[in-house]
């Protein structure tokens, strides 16, 4: 069985990808192949942010008794995540390419500094508090095969 940190980790990589793919696309204004790997992008971001909001957090938060600070740091970064991508899907839209692109820069950053504090300080953090609660990576890992 793997770790919660293996699991959300490998999911991060998936979503970057589809993200490198979406990029590459738009910035030769493919619109619609570019619409089409944004649109697959953004479906696996919102379903990683949704396994994290409804499955991770809630458990953390239970063990902890408590609102984590690091959960909350994370909640707020996913509003700014969703921010953004629905600016760049307006600016697909509009085949808007240099807004899309500087957009992108933006994400690209956000999702880097993100993941890291997640992959080396919340998911370790998650396997400590949780390992003896394989109910919550196995309902993980199957939202992520679904």
């Amino acid at each position: 069985m793997s770790t919660i940190t293996e699991t959300m980790s490998a999911d991060h990589r998936r979503c970057d990808s589809l993200f490198t793919e979406a990029e590459a696309l738009i910035s030769k204004a493919d619109w619609a192949r570019g619409q089409t790997g944004f649109s697959a992008f953004q479906m696996a971001v919102e379903r990683h942010l949704s396994m994290e909001e409804e499955v991770l957090f809630p458990a953390l938060e239970s063990r902890a008794g408590q609102k984590m600070g690091p959960v909350q740091v994370m909640r707020m970064e996913h509003a700014q995540i969703r921010q953004l991508l629905s600016d760049m899907q307006q600016s697909i839209l509009r085949q808007d390419k240099q807004r899309y692109l500087g957009l992108s820069e933006t994400l690209l950053i956000i999702m880097q500094q993100h993941n890291m504090k997640e992959e080396n300080m919340l998911y370790p953090m998650a396997d400590n508090a949780l390992g003896d609660q394989t109910v919550t990576l196995q309902r993980l890992e199957q939202w992520n095969t679904d």
